[in-house]
């Protein structure tokens, strides 16, 4: 059975399922009841299910939803997945959001002073807006961030000469595009002051009617 043959609107496919009733496997179209059948069926108020969709630009007048209904995209982004460790449970986790566009860089400093920054934060981040946060393991170390060479080292030093043993979590703002707005006045998302064009919303670029959140 060729899944990809194409087909025009309103032909019969002999190596294609039942329009109605049946489940899908075709690519060709979203809604296969829009047909010239004389008698338009009685079944097609129906739902059915397509388990193969393809299209070009998709705008959503209500709710977009996936994995049965567990992932919206007008609400958080989260993750939901079996417990690692508890059986019949599970693990939901959400993102962490904040009023700037950033990516963060985070490991364990042991027995050296060096913090090898990575490489593709070259022209990717500003450095200027770097911030390093350092967490002491096993004893008082008085860590300080003693400088920040060019755009691939930190160099951290211990106060009282102490050995250094500490996690380290690094963030910098990106600088490939504009600076993120976090407040201004409007009544949605279409009002925002600078280039809707970088961002994807939830709730607006994915499900939204007329430009006004469902």
């Amino acid at each position: 059975m060729d899944l990809f043959k194409p087909v025009k609107v309103g032909n019969k496919n002999p190596e294609d399922v039942s329009t109605f009733g049946n489940l899908s496997m075709r690519f060709d179209y979203v809604v296969k009841g829009l047909t010239v059948d004389d008698v338009y069926p009685s079944e097609a108020v129906t739902p059915w299910l397509h388990y193969n969709m393809r299209v070009g630009n998709l705008r959503a007048d209500g709710e977009v939803e996936s994995q049965f209904g567990l992932h919206r995209l007008s609400n958080k982004k989260n993750f939901d997945i079996p417990h690692p460790n508890k059986s019949g449970w599970r693990l939901r986790h959400t993102c962490l959001e904040g009023p700037e566009n950033a990516v963060y860089f985070r490991g364990r400093l042991k027995e050296n002073a060096v913090i090898e920054l990575p490489d593709y934060w070259k022209n990717f981040v500003n450095y200027e807006s770097i911030t390093v946060s350092l967490t002491q393991i096993g004893s008082s170390q008085d860590l300080i961030v003693d400088k920040i060479e060019g755009e691939s080292k930190i160099f951290i030093r211990s106060g009282n000469k102490s050995p250094i043993d500490c996690y380290y979590m690094i963030h910098a703002e990106r600088k490939d595009g504009e600076k993120l707005i976090p407040e201004y006045q409007g009544q949605g998302p279409q009002d925002y002051p600078g280039n809707n064009d970088e961002y994807s919303v939830a709730g607006y670029h994915y499900d939204t009617k007329d430009g006004v959140i469902k």
